[in-house]
């Protein structure tokens, strides 16, 4: 059995995740009148029809995908610019609240941003653009599916633990298990993990302005 991912190593990881998607993020931008009460379910399905493809795609593959880092790591990179652009909904400007709400929701590790900050700080430089890659390469849709392949990268470090990031219903996750038609269960497990990755990201912030 694998050591359990440390807090330095996640922190590590998410802190690339949040920098990776902040100009997605910053171009997502949903209709000023709309609702808050609302909000969360725009990211959800916005993103959704974006890329949630994308994270179906591997399930081509049946039972098969589970043994492929690929689904996890898809799932939840898409799942994370979820969280990120609830995040931004909330005015959520600070790194280590944002890492900490990625923990939260993606790895149901109760990280809070106090305990985050130290390892942000020791991580200081690591972040060049030959990591993350220039912006101007992240935009447009080529742009937005480069960084999602460069965000999979990034959290197959951690594939492990990304086991406990939201998951669609019992029924789509069982059909994905399926050849080729496995890829409608996986869509449709998808779409349902974003719409919960989406209200759990909410939750915690209208719940704990410090979560």
């Amino acid at each position: 059995m694998a050591p359990p991912v440390s807090d330095a190593v996640v922190v590590d990881v998410l802190r690339r995740v949040d920098r990776l998607w902040a100009p997605v993020v910053a171009r997502l931008d949903r209709p000023p009148a709309m609702p808050a009460a609302q909000r969360a379910e725009w990211w959800a399905e916005t993103v959704a029809r974006v890329v949630a493809v994308g994270s179906a795609a591997p399930r081509f593959a049946g039972k098969l995908a589970d043994l492929l880092p690929l689904q996890n790591g898809i799932g939840a990179g898409i799942q994370s610019l979820v969280v990120l652009g609830i995040a931004a909904e909330h005015d959520v400007d600070d790194p280590a609240r944002r890492v900490a709400l990625l923990a939260r929701v993606l790895l149901d590790r109760p990280l809070t941003a106090e305990q985050v900050t130290p390892l942000l700080q020791r991580q200081k430089g690591a972040y060049a653009e030959e990591v993350l890659g220039a912006q101007d390469r992240r935009r447009g849709a080529a742009g937005a599916a480069r960084t999602l392949w460069r965000v999979t990268r990034t959290l197959s470090r951690i594939d492990d633990a990304l086991d406990a990031r939201p998951k669609g219903n019992l029924g789509a996750r069982a059909l994905s298990n399926l050849p080729v038609v496995g890829v409608l269960g996986g869509y449709r497990a998808e779409r349902v993990a974003l719409r919960r990755a989406a209200q759990e990201a909410d939750a915690a912030l209208t719940g704990d302005s410090r979560s």
